[in-house]
């Protein structure tokens, strides 16, 4: 079992950044990959990015490479999601999620078991 909590939304003004942080409660943290999703209203739940146990493998989707970096700390059992030169379409809910298998590397929602309570981004302009 992996209990997530999000943080660090806000709104910020086109161009600007933000740094979501996904802590985690549970010995297991760093046997999981993890993901970060995010809906927008009116719009399905899509996966923007997601890293494997050790954090040498990375996923971006097409809408944010090269805007957005995915990363973790085991030692602390946060994962990160930093938000560079975010736009409009970026307003959405971020959700911090684990697979219900740890290892599986993965942009399925539907294999992940485990979410957080999601924050809000706003960009504004």
């Amino acid at each position: 079992q992996v209990q997530l909590a999000e943080s660090g939304g806000g709104e910020v003004q086109i161009g600007g950044s933000l740094r979501l942080s996904c802590a985690a409660s549970g010995d297991t943290f760093s046997s999981y990959a993890m993901g970060w999703f995010r809906q927008a209203p009116g719009q399905e739940r899509e996966c923007v990015a997601v890293i494997n146990w050790s954090g040498d493998n990375t996923y971006y989707a097409d809408s944010v490479k090269g805007r957005f970096t995915i990363s973790r700390d085991n030692a602390k059992k946060t994962v990160f999601l930093q938000m560079n030169s975010l736009k409009p379409e970026d307003t959405a809910v971020y959700y911090c999620a684990a697979p219900k298998d740890p290892l599986l590397f993965t942009v399925r929602m539907s294999s992940y078991g485990f979410w957080g309570q999601g924050t809000q981004v706003t960009i504004s302009s």
